[in-house]
């Protein structure tokens, strides 16, 4: 799902992102595909936090996002 989300047009991005709980959902949903292909501590720790605080986090992605075209630590 990470590639997927990298993929998509920046407008498709941040209209996922700025819905709730969508937003909630495409973070896990990244996250976790993110920690599967990586197997990287930071990765399940990101995973983790996402599940828990998903909403938060994903606000603070709708701006790193609009920067730099992906989610924070999932390139």
């Amino acid at each position: 799902m990470a590639k997927w989300f990298n993929s998509q047009s920046r407008l498709v991005q941040i209209l996922l992102l700025l819905i709730p709980v969508v937003n909630w959902i495409v973070e896990i949903g990244v996250r976790w595909s993110h920690f599967f292909d990586k197997k990287g501590f930071g990765s399940l720790l990101l995973a983790i936090l996402v599940t828990v605080v998903g909403v938060v986090w994903g606000w603070i992605d709708v701006i790193w996002c609009l920067l730099f075209k992906h989610l924070i630590f999932a390139k």
